[in-house]
């Protein structure tokens, strides 16, 4: 059994400031996606990971204090990938692929819409990350791409759908790509265990929003329909606070 982790950590060294590593720990997950670290390659403590048995990929922004993928797992994967071949999203370390045996996972952070020219740059990601796996799938057909993906798929998943129905990250644009996207060939592997509603994992820091579970459901481990067989179990973890996001796990055989 292998037991993904995803995890936007709005700062990584801001988590291990809330003990992340020992709450890790205690998960033991055997691959970890991490998202919006918000640190250089040298501001990570990769000797940390190693005393606790992972192995640290990172792919940073080149703006300091910004975005950030990172990877930490137990076995060594056959290959890395930095980035989707394009200096236009790389530059913002917003993908991070590690290859194993049987399949590969992504880390992925979607840009978020939070002016007119952001919401433009995220809907040419949506297009381009879309292409990217295409052509991926063609060589690697077992992918797990774990992340933020900065978008609620359906009502059930965000608070209040009819008050954010003009909302980035719930603009139908955005929910009928991710319709798309599952439709190419994925399954977003907690609701095909779960179809309950007032299940998110990230809230706003404001207006006592967590203590009144008032979020969205924007990360997701989307797994390839081939490995439909293989997926056992997919959680939500909310008891996890480290991050205005909580971690979702994904196991599979």
């Amino acid at each position: 059994m292998t037991k993904i982790i995803s995890y936007n950590v709005n700062g990584i060294r801001a988590a291990l400031k809330k003990d992340w590593d020992k709450w890790i720990q205690s998960v033991d997950p055997d691959i970890v996606c991490l998202q919006e670290t918000k640190a250089q390659s040298n501001q990570i403590d990769s000797e940390l990971f190693a005393n606790i048995g992972y192995k640290t990929y990172t792919y940073s922004a080149e703006k300091k204090g910004y975005s950030g993928v990172a990877i930490l797992t137990k076995k060594r994967p056959n290959h890395i990938e930095y980035g989707i071949g394009n200096p236009k999203y790389d530059i913002e370390g917003r993908v991070i692929r590690a290859d194993y045996d049987t399949f590969s996972v992504i880390s992925v952070y979607f840009p978020s819409g939070s002016n007119p020219d952001r919401q433009s740059y995220k809907m040419d990601f949506l297009a381009d990350f879309k292409i990217y796996i295409d052509e991926l799938k063609k060589e690697i057909p077992n992918l797990i791409i774990s992340g933020d993906y900065n978008i609620c798929h359906k009502a059930i998943d965000i608070h209040n759908p009819f008050s954010n129905k003009n909302s980035s990250g719930f603009l139908p644009e955005e929910r009928e790509w991710v319709s798309k996207f599952i439709d190419s060939g994925f399954i977003d592997s907690f609701r095909y265990f779960n179809d309950e509603p007032h299940n998110y994992t990230w809230w706003t820091y404001r207006f006592g929003a967590r203590g009144n579970n008032k979020g969205w459901r924007i990360d997701y481990h989307m797994v390839s329909k081939t490995l439909e067989s293989r997926l056992k179990r997919a959680v939500i973890l909310s008891e996890a606070v480290h991050s205005d996001h909580c971690p979702l796990m994904v196991e599979i055989d």
